[in-house]
């Protein structure tokens, strides 16, 4: 169960949060404000794990906000911030903000971030050394890749696309999907589709039967699909 926070100056998006967090089985809701003085004060005395938090309040902002509790407690809580405006993203970033989420928010959308921060709370910061890369066949040339960047693995007749976020494309690899499927490590990679693997901590967004990475929308097979459950159902409990 993790202990979760919810801070907005919207009392309406507050109420929504609330029924959000009641509808998730591993959150536990210990406070929700409309106040950050008050967030503060609760922070002081229990023990949260987790906070989802407006970054446009009056008061004080979320920025500035997360600042200081980073700064007032030894272990500070992960942080996901929810906001209308786009040009906070790379300031969210900057203070080593969990998730950022926009308005208006649905509660598939909440969730697949609620997925996220279990995950990362479970296991710990996902550490990458040197060694985590592939070496793809290119043609006549080797490529290394490393597995930070892949987003998600697509195969096609007789090679397959590997999509990286840095940069935002794709290489082009000789030889089918199951021997790159062999050389990934399972607890960060899983099949949902005959020609699709992909990068758990990647997913945005899960449905009943679709998964979103950034702009791309990647459906879960039938064949795949109770696989995929047994993972959702580990996070949620």
């Amino acid at each position: 169960m993790i202990n979760c926070m919810l801070i907005d100056d919207d009392a309406d998006i507050l109420f929504s949060l609330r029924n959000y967090v009641e509808q998730t089985p591993f959150l536990h809701l210990v406070a929700a404000h409309l106040r950050p003085a008050d967030a503060l004060m609760t922070l002081q005395t229990n023990d949260v794990q987790l906070i989802f938090m407006d970054i446009g309040m009056p008061e004080i902002n979320g920025m500035e906000l997360s600042r200081l509790i980073s700064s007032q407690t030894g272990r500070p809580p992960a942080i996901i911030f929810i906001t209308a405006h786009e040009d906070f993203a790379m300031e969210g970033y900057k203070v080593k903000a969990l998730d950022y989420l926009l308005k208006p928010l649905d509660y598939e959308t909440f969730l697949a971030a609620a997925f996220r921060a279990k995950a990362a709370l479970d296991s710990g910061p996902r550490v990458y050394s040197d060694t985590d890369h592939l070496f793809l066949r290119v043609e006549r040339d080797l490529q290394k890749v490393y597995l930070k960047n892949i987003l998600y693995l697509e195969s096609f007749k007789d090679y397959v696309k590997v999509f990286t976020a840095q940069p935002r494309a794709f290489i082009q690899a000789l030889g089918p999907l199951k021997n790159l499927e062999e050389k990934l490590p399972a607890d960060s990679f899983i099949r949902i589709h005959r020609s699709f693997i992909i990068s758990v901590d990647k997913i945005d967004r899960i449905s009943k039967s679709q998964i979103t990475i950034g702009q791309t929308v990647i459906p879960v097979s039938e064949q795949y699909r109770s696989v995929f459950k047994k993972l959702t159902d580990k996070w949620m409990t």
